[in-house]
């Protein structure tokens, strides 16, 4: 993890010598909740990757939501620096799962699980959560889920 983490450091250097507000303020977000998560009381001052890639998608989810809202109230200058932030911070994400393959993994684990309908969600989702976490976002592995198990009933 300190590898991402030395990079990050590195990428703001360049963003303060380019200049790059919107890239050097996504960055020092980035390392503010690294370093927050590193020094979490009760932590042992590391930081897992699985950790890592959790603070990352929840920080492009928070900017998602944000720039949503932006959006809806007619704020479309401050929804286009939530929406740029999110395009650097997805660069450190590990890539995104294809539709069709999250599909196929998904049908193994509702085969694996024994699944017969959408009462069996919360087993489905507790596997395929674990198993794609970094992979795939939460929302689009539920839909995936239900539009799977209501198919199978």
């Amino acid at each position: 993890m300190e590898q991402l983490f030395n990079q990050i450091s590195e990428d703001i250097k360049k963003a303060m010598l380019a200049r790059d507000k919107v890239v050097l303020e996504a960055l020092r977000g980035i390392k503010k909740e690294f370093l927050e998560a590193k020094t979490a009381k009760g932590g042992d001052g590391t930081l897992p990757d699985e950790q890592a890639v959790k603070i990352l998608q929840k920080m492009v989810k928070q900017r998602k939501d944000s720039a949503r809202i932006f959006t809806e109230q007619k704020r479309q200058d401050l929804a286009d620096n939530e929406l740029a932030e999110v395009a650097v911070i997805e660069q450190y994400l590990p890539t995104q799962m294809s539709d069709a393959e999250l599909e196929s993994i998904v049908a193994a684990i509702i085969a694996d699980v024994g699944a017969a309908g959408l009462q069996d969600m919360g087993k489905v989702m507790g596997v395929a959560t674990r198993q794609l976490a970094g992979k795939a976002e939460g929302r689009a592995i539920s839909e995936k889920v239900k539009a799977l198990l209501t198919k199978s009933c």
